[in-house]
């Protein structure tokens, strides 16, 4: 029975890593990414990682693929969607890890009611267009560096589009 709770606890803990937690990008590896100073140079000032995301109405993939070049299914949306059930629902007023996503189109990011945001993405500006979402899906920590979600995202362009398509779905 022992054995049960432990296997019970640990899988708990490795859902809520997957789509929980501080910055996507540890502190070593942007210390590693920081150009280094020449001897003698003046150093810059450091550039807060808010400034590397796209604009918010800025939304260029980095796969450089657009919304508009695919159909989306909501039925295989559904299936993509699997995935984000360990943190999110679609039903309104239920949060979980992360924020409810029920009427996430067209909504301003960081503005679910009851919902702690990382400031990164309550001070982000960004409204969750589909063409935003579908960027912001591509790698979130991209999008908005500094977000507590630590999904690494969706690389296939036709599966962020099946996700938005059931994600605008009553």
């Amino acid at each position: 029975m022992n054995a049960l709770r432990y296997a019970g606890v640990l899988a708990g803990v490795a859902m809520l890593a997957a789509c929980s937690g501080g910055s996507e990008t540890p502190k070593a590896e942007e210390e590693a990414a920081a150009p280094a100073a020449d001897a003698g140079a003046e150093t810059p000032a450091a550039t807060p990682a808010a400034a590397e995301a796209p604009a918010a109405d800025n939304t260029d993939t980095l796969d450089g693929k657009k919304l508009a070049d695919f159909t989306g299914n909501a039925a295989e949306g559904e299936k993509v969607f699997v995935q984000c059930k360990t943190c999110h629902v679609k039903e309104a007023g239920q949060n979980r890890v992360g924020p409810s996503l029920a009427g996430i189109v067209g909504r301003a990011a960081g503005s679910v009611e009851g919902f702690n945001y990382s400031p990164a993405n309550k001070n982000s500006g960004i409204t969750w267009t589909p063409e935003k979402l579908f960027q912001y899906l591509e790698k979130p920590a991209r999008v908005v560096p500094g977000t507590k979600m630590v999904f690494a995202g969706l690389p296939d362009a036709q599966k962020r589009a099946d996700l938005i398509a059931y994600l605008q779905q009553p």
